[in-house]
């Protein structure tokens, strides 16, 4: 059973989720950094995954209900949604393969790999701060996003799929605003395709866990003695997940994106110097 201490910690945990999977800083490299300062370290495999599958259903559920009114004008772009959704695919899948080809492991285990984290910051970071200039100097004016402009963001996003710190939301819509289309529809865009890919990402961890359960890993905790733990943290995760989001809007839309690149410049140097000192 998780004592008091442990399940503090679970949902502080589920709070930097929510907050950083739904701001362009990415998530993982927050959640990383959050556990090895609170001294948190996963029982086991399956319950890191059942946690994974918890809070990524918080912020899935807290994106349809901030979005639910704005997408009901989007019938025109889901030709171009299901084309960067494939995209995605045909990019992520491969990178996927060869990683864990080349590494011997399952991709997952790049979730541990810092160096790797704190680049894949340092990159979208100056993507960030290229497309807020750009912006800053010739805002995007077009409304309608047209299927090369689609296929451009997928096929960005897929770069997320495998490499943690490569923060999806900051890329996809950073491409989007880079394609000279207007910041409300690059985010709405953005954070459509995030519901199309979310569930996808929660059957595979709902499948990985069920594996690891299957095999009665030795540490892991019941489907009972987790269930309380990941249902709160569900709930933090939500709620963290809409404060990001009107924060996300409100900055996106006066003009500050940029300011998150600047951010991530920052927490990419954090990462580093955590895994230097680590060593």
């Amino acid at each position: 059973m998780f004592n008091l201490v442990q399940l503090w910690q679970i949902l502080l945990l589920a709070v930097v989720q929510g907050a950083a999977e739904l701001l362009p800083v990415s998530s993982s490299a927050h959640v990383i950094v959050a556990a090895k300062l609170l001294g948190y370290e996963w029982a086991s495999d399956f319950d890191r995954a059942f946690f994974l599958v918890m809070l990524h259903t918080g912020t899935m559920f807290a994106v349809l209900i901030y979005f639910w009114s704005r997408w009901k004008q989007m019938a025109k772009d889901i030709p171009g949604l299901i084309l960067a959704t494939a995209c995605t695919a045909a990019v992520g899948l491969p990178l996927i393969w060869v990683i864990e080809k080349l590494t011997h492991q399952d991709v997952e285990h790049l979730f541990q790999n810092l160096p790797l984290i704190g680049c894949s910051l340092l990159v979208v970071g100056v993507l960030i701060i290229i497309a807020g200039r750009k912006d800053e100097k010739k805002p995007g004016t077009d409304a309608n996003i047209d299927l090369g402009s689609a296929a451009c963001i997928g096929l960005t996003q897929g770069l997320a799929l495998p490499f943690r710190g490569f923060s999806r939301s900051g890329s996809t819509i950073s491409s989007g605003m880079l394609h000279g289309i207007v910041r409300y529809r690059a985010e709405e865009f953005s954070f459509a395709l995030a519901v199309i890919l979310t569930p996808a990402i929660i059957l595979f961890e709902g499948y990985k866990m069920w594996k690891l359960h299957s095999a009665a890993s030795t540490g892991s905790a019941s489907f009972g003695e987790l269930l309380l733990p990941g249902l709160l943290g569900m709930v933090f995760s939500f709620a963290a997940g809409l404060i990001a989001l009107k924060w996300l809007s409100q900055w996106l839309e006066a003009g500050r994106w940029k300011f998150f690149g600047f951010y991530c410049l920052f927490a990419s140097a954090a990462v580093l110097t955590v895994h230097f000192l680590k060593m």
